[in-house]
Formats: C-alpha cells, structure tokens, sequence
C-alpha cells in the first residue's frame, strides 16, 4: 500500500506510515512541490497507485465527477492535532488495506463518523 499527502497534510504522518513499512511520499517531496495542480497529483497517484490523503475538498468532487484520483483518504477535521491524525489513520489501516484492492475508493473522516465508498468500476 502506498500513499501521497496533499501540501496541508503534516510530514509527521508521512514519517508515521513510512515507519509502519508504507511507501509514503508528500507532495513537497515530489514533482512541483506545492505548485503542483491537483489534477496533476491526481494523475501522478493513479499512475503509481498511491492513495491521495488530503484535506482538499477539490479532490472529493474530482473523485465523485472526473473519477480521479482513484483512491482517496478525505480528511474533515479541521486542525486536530497530528497525534489525533495519526491514531485515526492507524486504526482503519486493516480496511484501508482491504479497500486497496479495489479499483476506486474513497474514504471520508469527520468528527463523529468514517464513510467507506468502494466503486469497482
């Protein structure tokens, strides 16, 4: 299982994933830097198979409408700490893991719930 994070998510959960034996990159890390489009981390992480983890509601319509990127982690908690983030992240590894078999999904966190969208097409 391999992952981008989007500009606002923290290098702290890169290095958490990377510790856990996850290819883990941050778009910082890569290509433009922060000047890359979405669409274009979009089709650099379809290309790779990464899964997208952003706060970025943009990539949520591009999943819904453009149908990429193909796998996406939605984060909808505002400014939680990154210790919050990354226990959250780490106790649905087992079904993010199941997910990523399939060609195209979303997962959707906010306060009070976790949406798991699968959409084999």
């Amino acid at each position: 299982m391999k992952f981008i994070c989007d500009v606002h998510i923290s290098f702290k959960i890169v290095r958490h994933l990377n510790s856990l034996g996850f290819e883990t990159v941050h778009i910082n890390d890569i290509l433009n830097k922060w000047y890359i489009k979405d669409k274009d981390i979009s089709a650099y992480a379809d290309l790779n198979d990464l899964i997208v983890i952003t706060k970025d509601s943009d990539f949520k319509s591009s999943f819904v409408i453009n149908r990429t990127p193909r796998k996406l982690i939605k984060i909808n908690l505002g400014n939680i700490s990154n210790q919050s983030l990354i226990k959250i992240i780490s106790d649905n590894l087992e079904s993010i893991q199941k997910l990523n078999f399939e060609k195209r999904f979303m997962i959707e966190i906010d306060q009070q719930y976790i949406v798991f969208i699968k959409d084999g097409d």
